[in-house]
């Protein structure tokens, strides 16, 4: 049985669609004569922002090959876009082959990009002298520098900042009919027709970021908050500059680097590094001298990019000295996540000889002996990490998952079921805590080791796991969003259970997958063909594959074959139910008259973007408004949860009460979000949960699973995006709406709940038949 939505109702998987996360790029127009500048431009921009890597358009009609390479060396993430002379033609205004001129239709070819939800414009005779993030940060309006010598009523347009309903076909359309009409000054083609049309209508910006060289005539020294110097005029630095500016060509000089050297100029730069910078920038520079440290930060960033095996082969072509600590802990990292187990532990017992990376190596070390299930192992090297550095976290957690003693089985194998999920550790995600149990209702009232065996999804499945599993009726894989490639890193699946192919396909038991999710984040993806391979493998085996929501079902059959598309099927994730799967519940009586709010900070980066900012000033605001309707409250799933209520303390005034549910016992976290009015949450069980015990939810969309859910009940208007221009006003609006008629909204939740019921009791019945009980 195969259970979908309506066709009109399938979701989008497109990420950004669903979590409205601003798509940022810089953009300039490039030709053979200016050359020189943009690739200075480039290398300024990264020297002076080590930590922004966006999308750069690159506009041009007459590059060369050999140019286009020059210009791909020198950044990551170039968009090559060809313009053509068509509409040029249309305005008979001027030489087309002037490159004034077609600078001037630079700026219309700008407006015809669709792909981008902010553009910031740069010539390619600027150099960036110092951070930009309040550029990146703009999100309303198109922000220019006013003109210095013509009046504030008019913009420089070598630096804009176009938000996307500048980037629309109806603005176009203005900028064409202006051009066609030549009602625009011939001897300013630059921004002739903008101003044109604008008329004085832009956010205007500080000098500093459009700061023209002829403000600096009679060799002015650049003003050191200058953020973005522009070499306006005929005479270029690469071309032999201009007496009278010998100050501010110095500056662009700084910049004309050879590649190593720039490379190596990067490399070196303080402060966060982008790690697909340090990967574009580095490699080439390990090649060419073996540089361990830079192999290091190489390998470093394959792992923040989930580009675990690229990490091993560049640690693996340098020679590490044998009192080199760090590169070998690193190395150790990259190959314990590719599941070469020997060869890290190895690397890792040569990191602990340095102390300040002992605590770490120890830590690693301690995980790999729990993954291989010797907990004696595991707790020995996890107290040597502690013993180095008391307040070590990492070897603190492993310490305690090791020491803890392991429940007795009180069932015979015949009468239990396998169970593969996350279980969580003490002070755990509350969500991922409460989600085995939950499964396992959706089964049996029966959560306890008589009917049940537990295995840990992260514990490598060796022939003796493959041997206890085989022995009970049936095995089932659910807790969560198992279909994320980075949380415990393994090379046998690329997934989070660390199963081989070869034992997987020995299981000779009925499998039961039951609603996994496809946890991806909005950026992130499965680089490597081993997740697909052992996903097909899986689904072939599986007797039963339900994913918790259609945006994870979209997803995973475009990585099977059509024969097995059918096999996946929708099974809500069990949360979303409790009110149905909880022997003798029972509604709340009376509810609290308060307002839960949760946000997450794994991931912060794919989260939020350039937005958090903003997101917390909003956030401020909205916890200003929505205290008028009842008492806001903070409630954390895990520890980093509580960094909003700091935040908004130390840069709003805010103080929020804080509610640890990460120390609750599950029964605590079913009856808190049963007794209070509203969530508003940000983590998937932050909505899925309040919501299976029937409170009204508003999910605040980081990740894509919060539109998918909110997609399958029919309610996407449950969701705001963390990074919408009114994310206050929209929470406060619908919150209002929820609260007003409150009874009716619960009746609501209920009535949502009981359509994925429907599904899963039709669900119940063949897994019924499957694993025969």
């Amino acid at each position: 049985m195969t259970t979908a939505l309506p066709a009109t109702q399938a979701p989008a998987t497109d990420a950004h669609a669903l979590t409205g996360k601003r798509r940022i790029a810089f953009a300039s127009y490039v030709d053979e004569n200016y050359l020189p500048g943009f690739l200075t431009l480039l290398r300024s921009l990264a020297l002076s922002n080590p930590g922004v890597c966006e999308d750069f358009v690159v506009l041009y009609d007459d590059l060369r090959p050999g140019s286009i390479a020059r210009i791909r060396a020198l950044h990551p993430r170039i968009v090559l876009k060809r313009v053509g002379d068509t509409h040029y033609d249309s305005y008979k205004k001027g030489d087309q082959d002037n490159y004034l001129v077609r600078k001037a239709y630079f700026i219309l070819d700008v407006f015809r990009i669709r792909e981008y939800d902010t553009i910031i414009t740069l010539d390619t005779d600027m150099v960036v002298l110092s951070d930009l993030s309040e550029l990146l940060k703009l999100r309303e309006g198109l922000a220019a520098v006013p003109q210095f010598f013509y009046g504030q009523h008019k913009l420089n347009s070598g630096l804009l900042v176009i938000q996307r309903e500048y980037l629309s076909d109806e603005f176009c359309a203005r900028l064409d009919r202006c051009g066609r009409s030549g009602d625009y000054e011939l001897d300013k083609h630059d921004q002739g027709i903008l101003n044109a049309v604008l008329d004085g209508d832009f956010v205007r910006l500080d000098p500093r970021y459009n700061f023209v060289k002829r403000r600096l005539s009679g060799d002015l020294p650049v003003p050191e908050d200058t953020a973005i110097l522009h070499f306006t005029g005929r005479h270029k630095p690469w071309q032999g500059g201009e007496a009278g500016y010998s100050q501010a060509e110095e500056r662009w000089r700084e910049f004309e680097l050879s590649d190593a050297d720039f490379q190596s100029a990067y490399l070196a730069s303080s402060g966060g590094l982008h790690h697909d910078l340090v990967v574009h920038f580095g490699t080439p520079h390990v090649r060419r001298t073996g540089d361990v440290e830079v192999a290091r930060k190489v390998a470093a960033a394959h792992i923040a990019n989930g580009d675990y095996q690229d990490a091993v082969d560049v640690l693996s072509g340098v020679r590490i000295p044998l009192d080199e600590a760090w590169p070998h802990e690193v190395l150790g990292h990259a190959l314990m996540s590719v599941s070469r187990y020997e060869e890290a532990r190895a690397q890792l017992l040569l990191a602990t000889a340095a102390p300040n990376r002992a605590a770490t190596a120890y830590a690693r070390l301690a995980q790999m002996a729990w993954v291989h299930g010797d907990n004696t192992e595991s707790l020995r090297y996890a107290t040597a990490g502690i013993t180095v550095d008391p307040t070590h976290r990492s070897s603190r957690l492993w310490a305690q998952r090791a020491g803890a003693v392991p429940s007795q089985e009180r069932g015979s194998a015949e009468d239990q079921l396998a169970h593969v999920a996350f279980y969580m550790d003490r002070q755990g995600n509350a969500g991922d805590k409460l989600l085995p149990e939950t499964v396992r209702l959706a089964f049996d009232p029966d959560v306890t080791s008589r009917r049940w065996h537990s295995v840990h999804a992260h514990r490598l499945f060796d022939e003796a796991a493959l041997e206890r599993v085989n022995a009970r009726r049936g095995l089932v894989i659910g807790g969560g969003g198992l279909f994320i490639p980075d949380t415990m890193p393994n090379g046998n699946s690329a997934w989070q259970w660390n199963v081989p192919d070869e034992l997987l396909n020995r299981i000779d038991v009925p499998i039961a997958v039951f609603a996994v999710g496809f946890n991806a984040f909005d950026g992130q993806s499965y680089r490597a063909n081993r997740f697909r391979d052992s996903l097909l493998q899986l689904v072939e085996r599986s007797a039963f594959f339900g994913l918790r929501n259609h945006g994870s079902i979209e997803k995973v059959r475009a990585m099977l074959p059509s024969r097995l598309h059918d096999k996946v099927r929708f099974q809500p994730c069990p949360t979303t139910v409790m009110r149905q799967l909880v022997a003798g519940w029972q509604d709340p009586v009376q509810r609290e008259n308060t307002i839960l709010i949760n946000a997450a900070y794994d991931r912060a980066g794919l989260r939020f973007g350039h937005d958090y900012g903003y997101f917390l000033a909003q956030m401020a605001q909205a916890v200003r408004d929505l205290g008028k309707l009842a008492e806001v409250q903070c409630v954390a799933h895990s520890l980093d949860d509580e960094k909003i209520a700091f935040d908004l303390r130390r840069e709003h005034g805010i103080s929020l009460p804080v509610i640890p549910m990460y120390d609750f016992e599950n029964d605590q976290i079913r009856e808190l979000y049963a007794r209070t009015k509203l969530v508003i949450g940000m983590r998937g069980h932050a909505g899925m949960i309040p919501f299976g015990v029937g409170t009204p939810v508003i999910s605040l969309i980081s990740h894509p699973k919060m539109a998918y859910f909110l997609r399958d009940i029919e309610r996407p208007e449950w969701g705001v995006s963390v990074h919408d221009r009114h994310l206050a006003a929209r929470l406060v609006e619908r919150a209002s709406d929820l609260l007003a008629d409150h009874a009716k909204t619960v009746a609501d939740v209920h009535g949502r709940q009981q359509e994925l019921w429907k599904v899963t009791e039709a669900n119940a019945a063949d897994l019924r038949v499957i694993l025969g009980s």
